[in-house]
């Protein structure tokens, strides 16, 4: 992923060269050359979107299909860590460095405490919070209407996804992912990312965050220094994230990184929004 901006933009270029320098390894030909199954590692995978969607957002100013600062930005999961450099409040160096240290971390405590996750369809989330609450599983993402994602130790999962679909789910799918993100099993990994997070240099975002907490926009270095080590064992709150996008005067949203994900959830929660999505060169015409 991001050969063609890459290739065709030099801002681009530059920060794919300069994540190489930082890291200390050809994170780049891990991007364009794989393998597919060394790239999706959590520890490669994290670093590798943050970077590629930085240089999509480069290409897209370098090319005028972006132009200015947005009124606000947001980002899903690891998408906020994107949206924060995007503002000015996480150098590109720093939000490089806590992204591989959150997927190193993230993965540890995954291996040392193995969970899983489950995209449920067709329950709301007061209803698929009480499926969690009686199976021992935790929300981890409140995507969009009808689709909340369920993690947790793996049986719990799988009881979570049997009485989902006794309640009326219309489908329970297990997630192909390595641990159980953004719930409580998370915990091994708090306490050095907090660290690590108190040593990057966090700024002011130039224009407020609308976050994975509680989708309130945040204008303060402390207060981002929170959510990013809060979401690491909590749920990522997309739709509300969206609701109050739209319903505090923004009428178009740009997704900025590989795939189109967040453009189709977007459009399930608030249909309303005019949505563009820079994911390639072809995309910037």
């Amino acid at each position: 992923m991001g050969r063609d901006v890459y290739e065709a933009h030099a801002p681009a270029r530059a920060l794919f060269d300069r994540a190489d320098a930082v890291l200390g390894r050809a994170l780049t030909r891990l991007c364009f050359e794989g393998p597919a199954d060394e790239l999706s590692r959590t520890a490669n995978a994290q670093p590798a979107i943050y970077v590629t969607s930085l240089a999509l957002l480069a290409a897209a100013q370098d090319a005028g299909a972006i132009a200015g600062d947005p009124a606000c930005v947001a980002g899903h999961s690891l998408g906020e860590y994107t949206a924060l450099a995007a503002a000015g409040a996480l150098a590109f160096e720093d939000g490089l460095r806590l992204v591989e240290t959150r997927g190193r971390l993230t993965q540890a405590a995954a291996d040392a405490r193995p969970g899983g996750m489950a995209a449920v369809l067709g329950l709301d989330e007061d209803a698929a919070a009480a499926v969690a609450r009686e199976t021992g599983a935790e929300i981890c993402n409140v995507n969009a209407p009808g689709q909340i994602v369920l993690g947790g130790a793996s049986d719990a999962v799988e009881r979570a996804c049997a009485l989902a679909l006794e309640r009326g789910a219309r489908r329970a799918v297990p997630l192909d992912v390595t641990g159980a993100f953004h719930t409580s099993l998370m915990q091994p990994a708090v306490a050095e990312f907090d660290a690590a997070v108190a040593a990057a240099r966090l700024a002011a975002p130039r224009v407020p965050i609308i976050t994975n907490r509680d989708a309130a926009p945040l204008t303060d270095a402390a207060g981002i220094a929170g959510e990013l080590v809060h979401q690491l064992t909590h749920p990522v709150r997309w739709v509300q994230c969206v609701e109050w996008m739209a319903a505090n005067g923004i009428e178009q949203v740009v997704e900025v990184g590989p795939g189109r994900v967040l453009t189709g959830l977007i459009k399930r929660i608030a249909p309303g929004l005019a949505l563009r999505n820079v994911n390639g060169v072809a995309s910037l015409a």
